[in-house]
């Protein structure tokens, strides 16, 4: 039945309800990019020197990113030790990410010792705090993969039956997908808050 319904709309409900999540991911950064440009010229502040921490972790979260990609071809060639390897990786990039995200904090609030006052520090803890939340909201999703992989796939009848499963490669690809979302959010953000040091 399921099955029947997806193809009535052409496009399965998981691919939907992506889109609709990235699209509105979308509208909320462009959101704020804009009320910090608006909040910036308001106020007339210099622009917020970003921790370079944060474009080192642009690297970190790139690999993550070709890892799961890595990962998405080894599900596609029945490849399971590399499909599991792959897994792996991604999530041990996702957190040394998180652990790089809050040592960039630390340093954020070094150079602004009083976040409690109105100033444009405000605009990066809340843009890469929000980031962050999501890459925390796909990281289930990540680790089922990679407990699946490891705890489920012993024997060869499992195996077989896990790569045949469309429902799950529909799901790895949206997962890739999502992470790709993400990275490319970050490099935005990251171009974004140095492109600020040109505008006067």
């Amino acid at each position: 039945m399921q099955n029947r319904n997806s193809q009535s709309f052409g496009m399965h409900p998981y691919s939907i309800m992506i889109v609709l999540l990235l699209a509105g991911l979308s509208m909320i950064f462009v959101a704020l990019s804009a009320a910090y440009l608006f909040s910036r010229f308001q106020s007339g502040e210099q622009p917020i020197r970003i921790p370079t921490i944060f474009v080192f972790n642009t690297l970190i979260l790139l690999g993550s990113s070709i890892a799961l990609t890595q990962a998405k071809k080894a599900y596609l060639n029945d490849n399971t030790l590399f499909y599991q390897s792959m897994l792996t990786l991604t999530v041990i990039l996702t957190f040394a990410f998180m652990a790089m995200q809050y040592i960039g904090w630390l340093q954020l609030l070094t150079q602004n010792p009083n976040i409690s006052t109105g100033n444009m520090h405000m605009y990066v803890y809340a843009i890469s705090l929000i980031h962050l939340f999501h890459i925390l909201a796909g990281l289930p999703f990540l680790l089922a993969f990679l407990y699946v992989a490891y705890v489920k796939m012993k024997d060869p009848v499992s195996v077989f039956v896990y790569f045949s499963d469309p429902l799950k490669k529909l799901k790895l690809k949206l997962l890739t997908t999502y992470w790709h979302f993400l990275d490319i959010l970050w490099i935005y953000l990251v171009v974004f808050f140095y492109a600020n040091y040109f505008i006067k």
